[in-house]
């Protein structure tokens, strides 16, 4: 597998391409004997094609979905930050610190009235607020933030990683 910052662009994915990727999105435990049979081919070419679209990029990893409510992981909030200095360094270190706390689940640079958005997956609002306080507030340049907590999942893609 390969990192997205390491991909040359290939040309564009023909149909064939696109329907494999549909079908390992949501099952990517398919069988490849299944696989070529949806989308049309012999085991072999959709064996090639795989390769390929992992060795491009297209496909960077496979894994499980997890329940988070099964895991009692189904607290939610959403939290907007602020830093302090937005200067590449900075930036930079918030990025790397975020990286080592394993209840961040997502996080995005922003285009807007605060730096970042995170997506933070807890047990309960008590252990939040333990990792608000102890982890998150301590990430460097964080000057102010604001959290949101979700009362319900309407659509909820699972839990990526524990």
């Amino acid at each position: 597998m390969t990192d997205d910052t390491d991909v040359t662009p290939s040309p564009e994915l023909d149909r064939i391409d696109n329907a494999i990727l549909a079908v390992l999105a949501v099952e990517a435990r398919i069988s490849m004997t299944e696989l070529a049979q949806r989308v049309g081919l012999s085991k072999t070419p959709v064996i090639a094609r795989m390769k390929r679209l992992e060795r491009e990029g297209y496909i960077t990893s496979y894994r499980a979905q997890l329940s988070a409510k099964r895991l009692g992981l189904d607290h939610v909030a959403f939290i907007e930050m602020r830093l302090s200095d937005t200067r590449e360094a900075a930036l930079s270190a918030f990025n790397k610190a975020v990286q080592k706390i394993p209840e961040i689940e997502e996080c995005y640079m922003i285009a807007g009235g605060f730096d970042y958005l995170l997506k933070v997956r807890t047990r309960d609002i008590r252990e939040y607020r333990r990792v608000l306080s102890e982890g998150i507030s301590t990430l460097p340049h964080v000057a102010a933030t604001s959290t949101y907590v979700a009362m319900e999942a309407v659509k909820d893609s699972g839990v990526n990683t524990l």
